[in-house]
């Protein structure tokens, strides 16, 4: 992987899953009850019946079918919702254990310490990429034009703008566009490395903060090493 440097230029101008609903206690109790009573006074018809005009025996059957479609339906949710629960506890742990971690996402704002910030580029062909840095108020710090590769790059700023100035440490925004030799349009996508600095376990599923910003576990592409390449 390449690295591209941002260097100064003189100018003159100054980014539901759904569940299903579990049955609640009350409405167990109620079922519960409900059938019991059916069973008892079915139990009272059949010992008092006519014999001469018997109950009908498909009707109670049915009903009795009902009930028990009814209560196995109740059994099915309740496993659900403890099914639903102990995900939302794998989820929890996973994310807690990406707190403090390096890790790489697709994103364009990265955190600017020491003077020093980095993104990466990725482009499908050879191309001239334009870049523009802007702080946390939208002021455009630097801007400048580059030859990008194929692949996966890297590229780092110093943190001073076109003029020389040094731009305080801060999180910064790269907003970037390419185009090829024949000054055709090519897609072009950013990636930061940063540091997971908390994660919100109230959101389902729960979100990680990375620089300002909330990422879900599934948008985290690589994790890596302190001090190491944030290649692949």
């Amino acid at each position: 992987m390449s690295t591209i440097t941002a260097t100064p230029v003189p100018t003159t101008a100054g980014t539901t899953a759904s569940t299903a609903t579990p049955a609640t206690g009350a409405d167990s109790t109620m079922i519960a009850s409900n059938f019991t009573t059916f069973l008892t006074l079915l139990t009272t018809q059949l010992k008092n019946q006519n014999p001469l005009d018997p109950l009908d025996t498909n009707q109670f059957t049915q009903q009795l079918v009902q009930f028990a479609q009814v209560e196995q339906q109740m059994k099915s949710n309740d496993q659900l919702s403890t099914l639903v629960s102990l995900d939302k506890a794998a989820q929890a742990t996973t994310a807690l254990a990406y707190v403090g971690a390096n890790v790489v996402v697709d994103g364009s704002t990265a955190n600017v310490t020491n003077s020093k910030g980095s993104w990466s580029f990725n482009v499908t062909k050879p191309a001239t990429a334009t870049v523009t840095i802007k702080d946390s108020t939208g002021q455009t710090a630097y801007t400048g034009s580059f030859a990008v590769n194929p692949g996966s790059q890297n590229f780092s700023w110093d943190g001073k703008g076109n003029d020389g100035k040094q731009w305080p440490d801060g999180n910064y925004t790269l907003s970037a566009s390419a185009v090829d030799a024949s000054k055709q349009s090519v897609g072009i996508s950013t990636e930061v490395t940063a540091t997971v600095d908390s994660v919100d376990l109230t959101q389902n599923p729960p979100l990680l903060s990375i620089n300002g910003q909330n990422f879900t576990v599934d948008k985290i592409k690589r994790i890596v090493r302190q001090g190491a390449s944030a290649s692949s």
